[in-house]
């Protein structure tokens, strides 16, 4: 992004947080936007940065963002460039309002809290409660109490600590993590709580792209992506399906921009017609911001749930064009033959009725992966969180390895993490179902045995709260209660435990959401020093994260804490595990915590010693840019899996229907969004201004209904259970959406997500085929 505007902008200054919750009769509508970013975007990032931060403190940090020797963007999880390749503002304009977000020089004090009680809390939009600033001092909420009040952090710990080892087991505890974990917290997280005796460690990657995890583990053994950044530089193809890169991974246009000019063509999947799929005015150089780059060159307005079809079809494309790499196949591979065989059947009328595409569509579309023969596929959560999702992605790897087109320049698998370091806390042992070579390599350096038995995801997390089987929650980072499905379920759950801590920078709903005793700790963010130790002892840390791309380099943030005295999450959690095992006998009792809190170079040297790929650890994250986790697909073209092997799939095509009363609804963000954290209430692209309760429908499935735009609607859920759920009072919006789509923004339509509604083997919640019917809103 530019550092300079191409023309005098006034920027106005506002530093007070709202005292007001959302005015959705502020609402406006007008067309969508056919570009992404673009003079508006550095605008509008500068006016964030500004209202939240003041001139001077956004320019000091928006120019840290991103670099190496700065700290990495709170954001996505898109990699950044080689270090000598790196723009001065290497940052997007949604990483502007992430880091607005968290460096705000609002604060959440003692006054708040004395003049809030969870119910007010409860009433308030996130938006709201976002905005109020950052914590600054632990609070607890004790049993019979309607207001949080103060309390120390040595004293929460101790009530932490306390109740742990209350209960009747520890499973009965769950540790939830946020993938803005840094990958020492996660790994410290993760000791805590198999020291303490459970495998509990429900994550968001269960809520997303635990799909691709396990795909991608059975079908090529990493369950990674195979491709590098400079994969993108030397292609033929990238497909881009179910994903959003202008909102969701808004760096990744500049990497598009170039594999465009280098010859690559561009496939867009999606059922939505989104502007960062469309064109890119790049705002680091004059021309990017007067013309810019076309992106797409063929979108496929497909229909929810048609990937599967789609992907089985190319697979038919290729063998019958015989574009295959047989010497691969038959050195490297195993199933060819069945499924070369299943997908001869495939037929174009079932392929064209689930896609909802026309045959010219399919046509151009197929002959673009037949004359491509280097590609990537990119997806993200409109891929993964389907009940078929799992098949639909070994249907993409099915793809890549008829063709060959997996551990070569240009080639590969790219799934895209939603979240900045999400993919690091899985590598750092954050996984209710981790392998017993990890905890094998747990026990052999911490010289206790791990439970084995495997843990809580966190759609059973809930069932487990919901039905006392867990009765302690612990979330690291996060807003549980809306990142979650089956919003009335999910708070049911949390209030149902005896006890819920959240560790947090900013106010959420989740903190709302409380059990009989809830106790909220503030922590540092990445935007700020972290220093450990007093006087002549003072030594500053840093932390690690991870990208999509399994670079694993590190972050030093430079900005004061929001108050004195505010710990980070390693040392949050090292004083909780103290306070909880330290009375132990075992070797559970005797883990250095305290060496933990002060010297994250001791968390790292034990990572080296458990976590594979990370020999020398704490040496080669201070290489400038850090170094890439090994990845044999990528690297050797060998396949970890049981047989050795890449794995062809037979899987058998299935397509979401419904009713001709029905529609299949997508939640997805708004460009004013990062996950659950509501930046403001414009959709810019979408051309949604003022407000967030909307509906976009196909034009001709509106006037099916009887419904025309700007008619109120309530979303009413379909599900097998019964249960009433409904969303009320969405605008409706007429949209360039494919046929029986629907779409609207999360976290308002998470009611509707039913808790049992998982996509097969992953268990991800499929917020991305939710049936609804609509009923005119009476309010």
């Amino acid at each position: 992004m530019a550092t300079k505007l191409p023309w005098p902008v006034k920027l106005p200054v506002r530093t007070a947080a709202p005292q007001d919750d959302v005015d959705d009769a502020a609402l406006r509508v007008r067309g969508r936007e056919d570009h992404a970013a673009g003079a508006t975007a550095v605008v509008v990032a500068l006016q964030h940065g500004v209202e939240q931060m003041g001139p001077l403190r956004t320019a000091r940090t928006l120019l840290r963002l991103n670099q190496v020797d700065g700290f990495d963007c709170q954001g996505c999880a898109w990699p950044d460039p080689d270090p000598e390749h790196r723009h001065t503002a290497e940052f997007c304009e949604n990483g502007a309002k992430a880091v607005a977000e968290e460096a705000t020089l609002r604060r959440v004090t003692r006054d708040f809290w004395a003049r809030h009680t969870l119910d007010d809390l409860a009433g308030r939009s996130d938006y709201w409660l976002g905005q109020q600033g950052r914590l600054t001092e632990p609070v607890v909420r004790r049993p019979g109490s309607d207001h949080y009040e103060p309390i120390s952090y040595s004293e929460a710990f101790e009530l932490i600590g306390e109740q742990l080892r209350s209960l009747p087991s520890p499973d009965a505890a769950a540790f939830y993590t946020s993938g803005r974990t840094s990958n020492e917290a996660a790994f410290a997280y993760q000791l805590f709580a198999r020291a303490f005796g459970t495998n509990n460690l429900p994550d968001c990657s269960n809520m997303c792209h635990e799909s691709t995890s396990v795909a991608l583990a059975e079908t090529i053994g990493v369950g990674k992506g195979s491709v590098h950044l400079h994969d993108f530089y030397d292609t033929d193809l990238v497909i881009i399906a179910g994903q959003n890169p202008g909102t969701n991974h808004p760096r990744m246009l500049s990497a598009l921009e170039r594999a465009k000019k280098t010859g690559a063509k561009i496939l867009a999947v999606n059922p939505l017609p989104e502007a960062g799929l469309m064109a890119f005015r790049n705002p680091q150089t004059p021309k990017g911001l007067l013309k810019g780059e076309h992106l797409a060159d063929l979108h496929l307005p497909i229909r929810a749930n048609g990937d599967l079809a789609l992907f089985q079809w190319f697979g038919r494309a290729v063998v019958e064009a015989g574009r295959l790499d047989r010497a691969f196949v038959e050195a490297q591979t195993s199933g060819f033959e069945a499924w070369a065989e299943h997908v001869r059947s495939t037929d174009k009328s079932e392929v064209l009725a689930a896609t909802g595409l026309t045959e010219a569509q399919l046509d151009e579309a197929t002959a673009l992966v037949v004359a491509s023969p280097r590609f990537i596929t990119c997806w993200a959560m409109g891929i993964t969180q389907h009940r078929n999702a799992v098949g639909t992605i070994k249907e993409i790897v099915n793809l890549h390895l008829a063709t060959g087109a997996i551990g070569l320049p240009g080639s590969g698998v790219c799934p895209v993490r939603g979240h900045s370091n999400v993919q690091g806390d899985r590598t750092m042992g954050i996984w209710e179902k981790s392998p017993d070579s990890f905890l094998d390599a747990v026990r052999d350096e911490f010289g206790f045995d791990p439970p084995r038995r495997h843990g809580h995801d966190t759609v059973d997390t809930i069932r487990a709260m919901r039905d006392g089987e867990v009765q302690f929650f612990l979330g690291m980072g996060g807003n549980f209660v809306q990142a979650a499905p089956d919003t009335g379920a999910t708070e049911a759950a949390l209030r149902n435990c005896a006890m819920t801590v959240h560790v947090s920078t900013k106010l959420n709903r989740s903190h709302a959401v409380a059990g009989t005793t809830a106790i909220v700790l503030p922590t540092l963010g990445r935007t700020e020093r972290d220093v450990r130790g007093a006087g002549a002892q003072t030594r500053e840390q840093f932390v690690t994260v991870e990208d999509s791309m399994s670079m694993v380099h590190a972050s030093r943030g430079r900005l004061a804490p929001p108050a004195p005295g505010v710990l980070s999450e390693v040392s949050i959690i090292s004083g909780i595990a103290a306070a909880t095992l330290r009375d132990r006998d075992d070797a559970t009792g005797s883990i250095d915590w305290a060496g933990f809190a002060e010297d994250y170079s001791a968390v790292r040297r034990h990572i080296a010693a458990v976590v594979p790929g990370c020999e020398d650890y704490d040496a080669k994250v201070r290489a400038p840019g850090g170094f890439q986790l090994p990845h044999a697909p990528r690297d050797t073209r060998t396949f970890t899996t049981a047989s050795g092997k890449g794995v062809f799939s037979v899987v058998p095509l299935s397509v979401l229907t419904v009713a001709d009363d029905q529609l299949v609804l997508q939640t997805l963000r708004s460009h004013d969004q990062y996950n659950t954290t509501v930046y403001g209430l414009d959709d810019r692209y979408r051309g949604i201004s003022g407000g967030r309760r909307v509906v976009f429908l196909n034009r001709e499935d509106a006037r099916d209904r009887g419904l025309a735009d700007g008619d109120h609607v309530d979303l009413v859920g379909v599900w097998e259970d019964g249960v009433d759920r409904v969303a009320h009072d969405f605008r409706v919006v007429l949209y360039d959406t494919s046929r029986g789509s629907a779409a609207a923004y999360y976290p308002e339509t998470n009611p509707l997500v039913p808790l049992d509604s998982q996509a097969d083997q992953s268990g991800t919640p499929t917020s991305k085929g939710v049936v609804i019917t609509l009923r005119r809103a009476t309010s």
